[in-house]
């Protein structure tokens, strides 16, 4: 490995380190409180909240990375202005560019590992912590998943446990439904059986129902129903998709496929995964083309708060174009690139005799 690369790759990864740590810091100490407050009322020890914070953070972390890409190229800039060997580097004949080239393939090179590494790690711990989280919650005895066998939901209401099966949703129907009703010690009440039920609201209407109880049945043409789950509901059972790795999601989607469920917030989040190296590559020639525009400001301070600025607009930027996608008023695939477009295109003007900076 030549000595400038060996050199700006130990610089870039130390820049990075130091960054990371940081922001890893203030994301436990904040998820750190968040915790405390949640359990405020809860008889739980100060080790218990510390490890709930500790395996949310890594996920928070991930949602972070372009803006800690962002703040590690601007510190890898400042060492390299302070210590002047930005002019070693133009006196030995290695322009902007060929700096830009070595910067961009790290930040791949991390958002590479970034998502193979990194993300499914996070996804792992943060689906531990739903889990153990879920028991201290007053959502946790409900229930709703989709697998290759249909949708499931399990529900607790009135002191009766409910668990229902379906083929797949039709519109505001839930088709070819199987619903048993328990008592609290999951002895059966009854069970039901229907090609059609409307769940349109949390009042559902069971058509032409076929009441199961002991060893006999009745038929209702009209059978009501009270649950916590509407259709609303239903259509977003898995709000939270960071919870699984980029293999449940495609099983995840094949199985809302099946159940003729929409797939648009997976997809997003998919696509959102897919491009993430591509993301931090803009970002570190966005955050490399502001320092080399402004290196003549002496300021580290300044120089921080500018990146800390493009970092807040590129945020809301990104969480417009994702409303915009999820919400169907865009397709999902430009939803997605949007924001990459457009730091493209900045980058893409700003390059502009990059080398005469």
């Amino acid at each position: 490995m030549k000595v400038h690369i060996k050199f700006i790759s130990i610089v870039f990864f130390k820049s990075l380190f130091f960054v990371f740590m940081i922001m890893t810091s203030l994301v436990f100490i904040l998820n750190l409180l968040s915790e405390l407050e949640f359990f405020k009322n809860e008889e739980v020890g100060i080790g218990f909240t510390l490890f709930l914070s500790l395996i949310n953070s890594p996920i928070q972390i991930f949602e972070l990375f372009p803006f800690i890409i962002l703040i590690t190229i601007q510190l890898f800039f400042i060492k390299i202005f302070e210590n002047k060997e930005i002019d070693i580097f133009k006196y030995f004949g290695l322009k902007n560019s060929s700096i830009l080239n070595i910067l961009s393939i790290l930040s791949i090179v991390t958002g590479i590992i970034v998502i193979t590494v990194f993300y499914n790690i996070s996804s792992n711990l943060k689906n531990v912590y739903l889990e153990i989280k879920s028991k201290y919650s007053t959502d946790g005895k409900y229930l709703a998943v989709i697998t290759k066998n249909g949708l499931w939901i399990k529900d607790k209401i009135d002191n009766k446990i409910i668990i229902t099966n379906a083929t797949y949703i039709k519109q505001k129907y839930l088709t070819n439904g199987f619903i048993t009703v328990f008592d609290e010690e999951f002895n059966v009440i009854r069970s039901i059986e229907s090609n059609k039920i409307d769940v349109s609201n949390n009042y559902w209407k069971i058509f032409n129902a076929k009441i199961y109880k002991e060893n006999d049945y009745v038929n209702e043409d009209l059978l009501d129903l009270k649950t916590n789950f509407d259709l609303k509901r239903i259509q977003t059972l898995y709000s939270n998709l960071s919870a699984l790795s980029l293999i449940e999601l495609y099983e995840l989607r094949k199985n809302y496929k099946l159940l003729n469920s929409s797939t648009t917030e997976i997809d997003l989040h998919i696509l959102k995964l897919i491009s993430y190296p591509i993301f931090l590559l803009l970002m570190a020639l966005f955050s490399s083309v502001i320092m080399l525009n402004i290196k003549n400001i002496r300021s580290i301070t300044f120089k921080i708060l500018i990146g800390l600025f493009f970092s807040v607009l590129i945020y809301y930027l990104n969480n417009f174009s994702y409303v915009l996608g999820s919400t169907e008023r865009i397709p999902v695939l430009f939803s997605i690139f949007l924001p990459l477009l457009v730091l493209l295109s900045v980058n893409s003007l700003m390059l502009y005799k990059v080398n005469e900076k």
